[in-house]
């Protein structure tokens, strides 16, 4: 199972190349990875068919059970054992069935989308990528076990659905629908995940979905209300809003009233995405969900009668509105909301009965309403629209997919014989005959065994079947029938490979024709359930009039369409839940926009003193309620760190009072360098070392950009404002003062730090506590770090860019770098004149050039960057990194620029800042995953040994890759900072010169390298 999802994620990454190459065809290259799925699925039908009946004997023996669901196929995958964070994988029945739902229509609607877009289409590489992956999404719900498992691909598969269906993103329809699909969905797996954790806290509870269902059922979860003695039960209060809160994800992703909006909505979306997404796979996630975990949950107060009351209401409102509609696509969509909310109500109904028909639902819903959504698309295809006003006489032109979609619409209507009938006939039988449901069960009986509650899920199962066998008539009739028009438009041919879909997906209809063969599948899961399971062709006479009276009174609805219409329009409402949608977020947006207003007023100093208030309100409230005991305070282990304490509070007294910017720069500079001593007061070289680099990158970047700013700050604040700022200077200080202080009295357990020499010598493989912890202990948060400096450089230099030209940013960087700046001629240089180190120097103007940074160039570059390579490989096991290696390189082309310009910056490394942006995090990347050549686990430090012969022997680990890689991003993040800002400023040198101002860029050059100098 595992293999076939990480199958998927390789096909995903490699899809955009192979439709780069191969253009549209190599979508259906691409439908190999669903068809794994069945494959899988169909090798692994007899274990797990086996184990089904396996655990139906011993349920109807009355024996344990516990123990045999182990038999179904299941796989985990462990990630942290210290935290029991595990990824469990299991196939059941109903898993099996959803597996092949996935896979199989994944595979043929792929097939289909090679021939629906266009060869010129735009983004094609995109849609095929997020197409597998969304697969590999969906797969990874319908298999896992585990309920974060289930929460984190559920997630997945509703943002990669609003990439899918705002896929024509420059269509403002496609965005907003994108938008509202992913508002609404994520909204509810965010109750849905609250509820998760609660039942995997409460009391018998358990993150495993197969355990918590058989907790559930054995009695070990307290799901009763009232407890022995009649009183109110907490354990029982606390899983119905646990229940209520998963139920509010299923319903938002099955699209049941109030969220069903965003489902018509979503049309928006390219036709394969429609076929897909809401009808075999996405909108399936919430109905699989709540038949996972009915048989375990039905007993609970508010499950099984919220699910089919709130179902029944879905499937009226969507029946309703899909008869008002003209779009195909449109009558589908409400179709799709109506048949979503009856199966979901058949599902969390609570009996074997109803379950096997809500399965058998299922499936065949999956196959017909993927056939009736490709089939508009071939439609519109072949004629240019979808409007039932203008379509007469299409099945002349395509009789053979007219009767492909025909056959789907008879099985979505429920007619004799199809496996839509199978699943609706089995509905009406348990209903008719007792469905055994106990929640449904009452002193009001009526004769046959049937409760009144099943007689009124009876009388609204029929009318929704009215409106559903008449809808299937509108549809078909408006896509293929022969109307007059005052136009009879042209029907195009259509590829072989846009209609076999269609009609491989429409033999699903004819399923039902072995009614023993599909009741010995569906009908396995929901043993547990009380009932039996039964599908067949006839139940009995009343069944057989019932249905007979369905088709009778869809009929007459049919004949009767335009009166239907205007009955309708006459009692249509003026508000429906997607205006109140829209009101709501207009609303929620205004309110947040006046409190922002409140609170953010756009001055700093009022953002960061309600900050800082509000930090040391709530803390010393905190220490109010557990006073310290005992403080211990040590003021300092020698008299040097006393001096460099004072060093640090004179020069932070001075940053705040000074006038000129350039010089708070400076003494905000000596307090980074005073704490730096302090680190290596205490023994910590590395962190004093990176201090210090740090510092000394930060000074350069400081004297470029106050280049540009006035020389002095604004006016002082009044006195009064003064006097606020310093006591609430004092009062942060001192708290954040007093919270290390009690922190460290706090402790009751011996610190992490005493196992981490150790830990760092035998697991990381190196003497440097400091770099093992950054490239082994926690190599994750050094990573996902990196990515973030990669964001950070990025945007940073962006924002320096920004309005600057119209170029993208490495244009116009890079044409700065070029020399595209205001220069002296360049005349040929003498012979005498020749120089092979800083070679744009001797092109500058005398009074440009500064005599003592090219000197400091030209003897510090060499040594600082064999100085860097050395701290990069010296890192693992003394002071150094490849932080800190990568500082000092950056340093060393920083003083080429300084020396001559950004021009100079290119001839030392012409390789782009991005470029070297990227190379660092594919090295660490590399470095991350190379442990899994030797067998270990993904950023697991591993020794390596390469023995040379006469050249030496090799010994490093694994972790080195990573430091080069930290070593190589830190380069391009200098550079890409000070390049950006050095070129923004000879951008400005460059502009003054052509407005008459008297210095060039270069001139800017020199005198910031001045600065820096001094």
């Amino acid at each position: 199972m595992f293999a076939v999802i990480a199958a998927h994620l390789c096909v995903a990454v490699c899809a955009p190349f192979l439709v780069s190459r191969i253009g549209r065809r190599a979508l259906a290259l691409l439908a190999l990875a669903p068809v794994s799925a069945v494959v899988y699925a169909v090798a692994a039908s007899e274990q797990v068919f086996a184990a089904a009946h396996a655990n139906e004997a011993a349920i109807r023996s009355h024996e344990a059970a516990a123990a045999v669901p182990a038999a179904f196929p299941s796989e985990t995958l462990t990630w942290i054992p210290g935290l029991d964070l595990t990824l469990v994988m299991r196939l059941d029945v109903l898993s099996w069935v959803m597996t092949l739902i996935v896979g199989g229509v994944g595979a043929l609607v792929l097939i289909y989308a090679s021939a629906y877009f266009k060869k010129s289409a735009a983004g094609l590489g995109r849609f095929a990528a997020v197409f597998v992956a969304f697969i590999a999404a969906m797969l990874g719900v319908v298999q896992s076990d585990h309920t974060m498992g289930v929460y984190a691909f559920w997630e997945a598969t509703s943002l990669l659905s609003y990439l899918l269906i705002g896929h024509h993103f420059e269509r403002r329809p496609a965005r907003a629908a994108a938008r509202q699909a992913l508002l609404v969905t994520t909204g509810g797996s965010l109750a849905m995940f609250v509820g998760f954790v609660m039942l995997g806290q409460v009391e018998g509870g358990s993150y495993l979905l197969s355990e918590l269902v058989a907790n559930a059922h054995n009695g070990t979860l307290g799901l009763s209300v009232t407890g022995p003695t009649g009183a109110i039960s907490t354990s029982g209060l606390y899983l119905n809003v646990a229940a209520l809160l998963v139920l509010l994800g299923a319903f938002s992703k099955s699209a049941l009233v109030p969220t069903h909006f965003w489902l018509p909505g979503a049309m928006a979306a390219p036709t394969p995405v429609s076929a897909y997404l809401h009808a075999a796979a996405m909108v399936k996630a919430g109905l699989y969900l709540v038949a996972r975990l009915t048989p375990g949950f039905t007993d609970l107060l508010l499950w099984s009668p919220l699910i089919v009351a709130t179902g029944l209401a879905t499937m009226f409102v969507g029946g309703w509105r899909a008869l008002r509609q003209h779009d195909l696509k449109l009558v589908l969509a409400y179709g799709t909301v109506s048949q979503l909310g009856l199966i979901m109500a058949v599902l969390g109904a609570g009996s074997a009965s109803l379950m096997a028909a809500g399965v058998a639902m299922l499936l065949a819903h999956s196959l017909f309403k993927s056939t009736l959504f490709l089939t508009v698309g071939a439609v519109e295809s072949a004629t240019g629209t979808r409007d039932i006003h203008r379509l007469s006489g299409v099945a002349r032109a395509m009789p053979w997919t007219g009767a492909a979609a025909g056959l789907a619409a008879a099985s979505m209507a429920g007619l004799p014989l199809t496996t839509g009938y199978l699943g609706k006939e089995a509905l009406l039988a348990a209903l008719m005959h007792g469905s055994e449901a106990g929640w449904m069960g009452g002193e009001a009986s009526l004769a046959a065994g049937v409760t009144g509650a099943e007689l009124l899920f009876l009388v609204a199962v029929a009318l929704g079947s009215v409106l559903t066998a008449a809808y299937s008539w509108r549809f078909w009739w408006g896509a293929f029938g022969v109307r007059p028009i005052d136009e009879v438009l042209a029907v195009k041919p259509l590829p072989v490979t846009l209609r076999l879909p269609i009609y491989l997906l429409s033999l699903g209809a004819l399923l039902g024709l072995a009614p023993a063969v599909f009741e010995a599948g569906v009908g396995a899961y929901g043993v547990i359930l009380p009932g039996h399971a039964h599908l067949a062709w006839w139940s009995g006479v009343d069944v057989a009039l019932v249905t007979l009276v369905i088709f009778a009174c869809a009929g007459v609805l049919a004949w009767r369409a335009r009166q239907f219409e205007a009955l309708q329009a006459r009692f249509a409402v003026s508000i429906n839940a997607v205006d109140l949608h829209t009101w709501s977020l207009r609303e929620l947006e205004i309110v947040a926009a006046r409190v922002t207003r409140m609170t953010q007023r756009g001055s700093l100093p009022f953002e960061l003193s309600t900050i800082m208030a509000t930090l040391v309100a709530a803390v010393g409230a905190a220490l109010l309620v557990h006073p310290p005991s005992a403080l211990q305070l040590r003021a300092w282990d020698s008299p040097v760190q006393l001096l460099v304490g004072v060093v640090i509070v004179v020069a932070a007294v001075m940053t705040a009072r000074a006038r000129r910017r350039m010089k708070a720069a400076f003494t905000l500079g000596a307090v980074g360098l005073g704490v730096a001593m302090l680190y290596a007061s205490y023994g910590a070289p590395d962190l004093a070392l990176t201090q210090i680099l740090v510092e000394a990158v930060g000074m350069v970047i400081f004297v470029l950009v106050l280049r540009r700013l006035p020389a002095h700050f604004s006016d002082r604040p009044l006195a009064r404002s003064r006097w606020w700022r310093l006591l609430l200077s004092i009062v942060v200080a001192g708290g954040v003062l007093v919270v290390g202080l009690y922190a460290t009295a706090a402790r009751t357990h011996a610190p992490d730090s005493s196992l981490m020499a150790e830990e760092a010598y035998f697991f990381g493989h190196g003497l440097n506590i400091v770099n093992v912890i950054l490239v082994d202990i926690r190599a994750w948060d050094t990573v996902g770090e990196l990515s973030v400096l990669l964001v950070i450089a990025t945007g940073v230099a962006s924002l320096i860019h920004a309005g600057s030209t119209s170029k993208p940013r490495y244009q116009r960087i890079s044409a700065l770098l070029r020399g595209r700046i205001s220069r002296v001629d360049e005349a040929p240089a003498g012979p005498h004149s020749r120089v092979t180190f800083l070679p744009t120097v001797a092109r500058l103007d005398e009074r440009e050039r500064s005599i003592v940074i090219e000197v400091t160039t030209r003897l510090l570059f060499p040594t600082m960057i064999v100085l860097s390579l050395w701290l990069l490989f010296i890192g693992h096991n003394n002071p150094g990194g490849g932080f800190a290696g990568g500082v000092v390189a950056g340093l060393a082309f920083v003083l080429r620029y300084l020396a001559g310009g950004a021009e100079e910056l290119e001839k030392a490394m012409p390789i782009s800042p991005g470029r070297i942006l990227g190379t660092g995090l594919f090295i660490a990347g590399a470095g991350a995953f190379a442990p899994l050549a030797f067998g270990r686990s993904v950023l697991q430090s591993t020794e390596v040994d390469w023995d040379f012969g006469l050249l030496g022997h090799l010994h490093f680990t694994t972790a080195t890759i990573l430091d080069i890689g930290v070593y190589v991003l830190v380069i391009g993040l200098v550079l890409d900072l000070v390049a950006a800002a050095g070129a923004q400023i000879d951008r400005h040198g460059e502009e003054n010169d052509e407005g008459g101002a008297a210095s060039s860029g270069a001139q800017h050059v020199a005198s910031v390298s001045s600065e820096v100098t001094s």
